[in-house]
């Protein structure tokens, strides 16, 4: 297990500190806002842990109201909206400087019986170990000099591996640019068998690649092009368990944009082809001098 991964299970760890109220921290790194699928994995496990260990959960919905502050700990409090027959619903609020960062309403349901299909399948794409690391395809476009080299060499919780163009491919080549996004990604350890924890995991890496669904149609990319950007909204369902250190691909589109707002849809599949987590968000994109 990398470093990276080790930060990221430590955040996900948090501190009670009573009733019904936790506290996470952030990464130690000069960045402006807090990465939006860390809030959403933490106040995840903030709700997870309210809840009978018999009830799984099978849905989120989700609000990113102001940036994160990656200075100081974030409060998340919890309310036990509902404890049902069946379902039991959590309402998360994470503050920051007395004020909320984020909001998330989650379900849990406790395991029955009942109909089953799956219509969606999986797009036809290369095997993951044949496709050349990220690092490696990002170097070749910019270079091995600082700031990149740094940036590059670090080690990432999660091993991504893009079937389609990067966005920063597609800024120069226009027949790159598409509206799909189509990434295989892995936990590379041997995680604990806890349902929660892959369940957040995979929380944490779906905000990971939705917004460049988006910029990848328009030929932009972080740090290629003059934009501002920012997740609105997030929503996810997860349909049945999946484990997040085996391979798992992450098919997205982005059917629309407009107002400065655009909209990306993502399903997990595993290796096997089963539909596991279904995803759309919607995303602030700027753009200053096109």
């Amino acid at each position: 297990m990398n470093e990276a991964l080790k930060e990221v299970l430590d955040l996900l760890d948090l501190e009670q500190i009573e009733n019904d109220i936790f506290r996470g921290r952030s990464p130690e790194e000069r960045i402006q806002r807090v990465f939006g699928g860390q809030v959403a994995a933490q106040a995840l496990v903030a709700a997870g842990r309210t809840v009978p260990a018999d009830r799984w959960v099978h849905s989120l919905h989700a609000y990113f109201i102001r940036p994160g502050d990656p200075a100081i700990p974030i409060v998340y409090n919890v309310e036990r909206v509902r404890d049902g027959r069946s379902f039991t619903t959590r309402r998360v609020v994470a503050i920051q400087h007395g004020k909320a960062i984020f909001t998330m309403s989650a379900s849990f349901h406790a395991a029955e019986e009942g109909v089953t299909h799956q219509a969606a399948t999986m797009p036809q794409v290369p095997d993951p170990e044949s496709i050349p690391l990220f690092r490696d395809r990002m170097r070749a476009l910019v270079g091995d000099v600082e700031p990149w080299r740094e940036w590059l060499s670090r080690p990432r919780p999660a091993d991504l591996r893009y079937v389609t163009p990067l966005t920063w491919e597609a800024v120069g080549d226009p027949s790159l640019r598409t509206s799909e996004t189509q990434v295989w990604f892995r936990y590379d350890a041997d995680l604990p068998d806890d349902p929660l924890l892959h369940v957040v995991l995979a929380a944490y890496a779906s905000d990971y690649t939705l917004v460049d669904t988006v910029l990848l149609s328009h030929g932009l990319a972080w740090g290629a092009s003059n934009i501002v950007g920012a997740s609105l909204d997030h929503a996810m369902w997860f349909h049945r368990p999946l484990r997040v250190d085996d391979w798992v691909l992450y098919a997205q589109e982005s059917p629309w944009s407009g107002n400065a707002r655009g909209l990306a849809r993502g399903q997990m599949f595993t290796a096997s082809g089963d539909l596991t987590v279904s995803v759309v968000q919607e995303c602030m994109i700027r753009v200053a001098n096109p």
